[in-house]
């Protein structure tokens, strides 16, 4: 016999923001890029240069660049800089934590 399942929204209030909306969209949008997954995949476990993760990931630097500036406008990932080199690290758990859901999700038979 199935049980039904109700639905209850996140937020109690059913009215969201625009600012919210806006937020949560791009936060998706983020993770709908393979090229972005998989940046923030190699990111969850350790931080890592621009080049370091084209070379990892097989991707070019402009690339990679590009796709980083896009996450950390969005505060998924941060920086440091020693010298010259910017090294990239996961800046939030929340999301890290939707993405590896994701991926049991889509690896789950």
């Amino acid at each position: 016999m199935d049980e039904k399942l109700t639905e209850t929204p996140v937020n109690n209030d059913q009215h969201l923001d625009e600012e919210t909306l806006f937020v949560v969209s791009q936060t998706f949008k983020a993770l709908s890029d393979p090229t972005r997954i998989r940046i923030l995949n190699l990111l969850c476990t350790d931080e890592h240069s621009v080049n370091d993760i084209a070379e990892i990931l097989d991707l070019g630097q402009s690339t990679v660049s590009h796709q980083l500036r896009f996450l950390k406008n969005l505060r998924l990932v941060k920086f440091r800089r020693e010298g010259t080199t910017l090294y990239y690290s996961k800046d939030d758990d929340h999301i890290m934590n939707l993405l590896k859901q994701a991926i049991e999700h889509a690896a789950h038979n």
